[in-house]
């Protein structure tokens, strides 16, 4: 469990859940106030933090963040995960976007392993992107734009009824 920045009073159930379900809905607010929600992979970090990228291609996400930062990913899809007894969690927070634009994945080492966990392990056909075949057709796939969501709360539903109450789990600064 992430305590470096933030300390989390989580169940080991949601733990697992936002550590082996493989996208999130991250909801991010249009122009308008409309909210946007796109399926994507997230890796939490050691520091409690979220993180997610968008390709230069599709900076979308980059704009709507920059103009409000307030976002949300609801691990909610158990497909793949391998979790006996699925459940859900809800994390509200506030996204920054870098400015820069990372296209070497090694130069930032939270990306190598977002890349490896989220494209290569559990999107084995995103290996062909990897190839020179797949960077000559593609070059701005490589080209990310970084998000990092930091918590503000947090909410868990052990058996995924959204009808019932879910419980909550607190977060906490550190430091």
């Amino acid at each position: 469990m992430p305590t470096t920045a933030l300390k989390f009073a989580i169940p080991a159930d949601a733990e697992r859940i936002i550590c082996r379900y493989r996208t999130c809905e991250f909801s991010t607010l249009a122009k308008n106030g409309t909210p946007i929600t796109r399926p994507m992979g997230a890796r939490w970090l050691a520091d409690g933090r979220f993180l997610l990228t968008t390709s230069i291609g599709m900076p979308q996400k980059a704009f709507h963040i920059r103009r409000d930062p307030k976002v949300s990913l609801l691990f909610s899809e158990p497909m793949g995960s391998g979790i006996a007894r699925p459940g859900a969690v809800l994390v509200r927070g506030n996204a920054v976007c870098d400015d820069r634009i990372v296209s070497d994945s090694s130069s930032v080492p939270e990306l190598e392993d977002y890349l490896r966990e989220n494209i290569f392990a559990r999107q084995p056909a995103g290996r062909m992107m990897s190839s020179l075949v797949g960077r000559l057709l593609a070059p701005s796939y490589y080209m990310r734009l970084l998000i990092y969501v930091t918590p503000v709360r947090m909410d868990y539903w052990p058996d995924r009824n959204f009808a019932a109450a879910p419980e909550k789990i607190e977060v906490d600064r550190v430091g």
